[in-house]
């Protein structure tokens, strides 16, 4: 039998922005495939990947409902080596995910199977059970509401990001504001999720001096003893801090050039339980 948990898994954390809640997709659907009485199909992969998509966009309705909280940031993904039970070149970009909230879970799904996973109108309408017609008008309306943003659909990891994220710690541990002002842009936005239970100091700081303030503020009074590392989160450059062994924040950064034009934020203990293992 298949490895269907790595087949189905990028489409359900693509849609959904959670590991758990993938990986809750992934089982149910299979779990149901599996008790059902054995049937022929033709199409076993493409059948299964229906049924996760349709299930995922039903979790996302069920937790926007829900939500109690301003910012909300994906559950990060490490992409930094491989591993056997995930197809990591099929999960989206971090920055590409933090947009996407803005849509629909239907919106979002049709987006990213026309976008990520490259379907045509005709397959995206067989698998979300719409008419052709239907599935365009939807993938419009998804472009219309991001077309204020820019959207890197590179999964590619910068060539010089390692460079540039051991200039950017260091620049952070000798308070260099000067230096600082050289690698954000103007515009930069800094989004911060700490979930239900850790109240962060700012969700959203906007603009370089405000950004800086906060970035040099935080270093000082929460990170300076904690140990670094330079990592890749959903195909980004990003930093993990740590108390001893224990994960306490991952910071993924938008680079454009040689400058970062966001950066996003997760304390939230439950979303790095992944990166922890």
């Amino acid at each position: 039998m298949k490895n269907y948990q790595k087949i189905l898994f990028p489409y359900a954390y693509n849609i959904l922005g959670s590991v758990e809640d993938a990986k809750d997709a992934v089982q149910d659907v299979l779990t149901k495939h599996i008790s059902i009485e054995k049937k022929h199909f033709e199409n076993e992969t493409g059948y299964l990947v229906k049924s996760v998509i349709n299930q995922s966009i039903n979790i996302k309705n069920r937790k926007r409902k829900i939500a109690s909280y301003k910012i909300w940031l994906p559950e990060p993904i490490s992409t930094e080596k491989t591993d056997d039970n995930i197809k990591r070149e099929e999960i989206i970009s971090y920055s590409m995910l933090v947009l996407l909230e803005n849509l629909t879970p239907k919106e979002r799904a049709v987006y990213i199977l026309k976008i990520a996973f490259s379907y045509s109108h005709k397959e995206i309408a067989e698998v979300i059970s719409l008419s052709i017609e239907n599935s365009r008008k939807i993938l419009s309306r998804a472009k219309a509401k991001l077309t204020n943003h820019t959207i890197d659909c590179d999964r590619g990891r910068p060539s010089d990001s390692s460079s540039y994220m051991d200039n950017y710690v260091q620049t952070i541990k000798n308070g260099d504001v000067r230096r600082l002002e050289k690698m954000l842009s103007e515009d930069i936005l800094l989004y911060a999720d700490g979930g239900e239970d850790i109240k962060v100091v700012r969700e959203l700081t906007i603009g370089k001096k405000a950004t800086i303030d906060l970035l040099l503020y935080v270093f000082k009074t929460y990170q300076k003893s904690l140990s670094i590392k330079t990592t890749e989160i959903n195909h980004q450059p990003a930093l993990l801090f740590f108390k001893d062994k224990t994960l306490i924040n991952c910071q993924v950064f938008d680079l454009k050039g040689d400058k970062t034009h966001r950066i996003f934020s997760v304390i939230d203990p439950n979303k790095l339980k992944s990166l922890s293992l």
